[in-house]
């Protein structure tokens, strides 16, 4: 069998769902040492300090697995799809 299309492989689904689940546990992190989880994700991506990011549950460390670039891209993109 012969085709003469070019199959497209795409990772975007992955690191889109990379990122919510990361993004998820981070806020949910934040939530639950009584920080107001929307503010210190904005100061964290603005900064780029991670000090505004709680260690509890190991949220300092996944968060700062994201490239902060593709971060915002990803936000941005959900924002204007919602």
């Amino acid at each position: 069998m012969h085709t003469d299309y070019t199959r497209r492989f795409s990772l975007n689904y992955e690191k889109d769902q990379e990122i919510k689940d990361i993004l998820t546990s981070v806020y949910n992190s934040l939530q639950e040492k009584g920080y107001n989880p929307i503010n210190q994700i904005v100061g964290y991506i603005l900064s780029e300090d991670p000090t505004y990011i709680t260690n509890y549950n190991n949220a300092r460390a996944l968060i700062r697995k994201l490239d902060r670039d593709e971060l915002l891209q990803e936000l941005v993109k959900q924002y204007l799809n919602s």
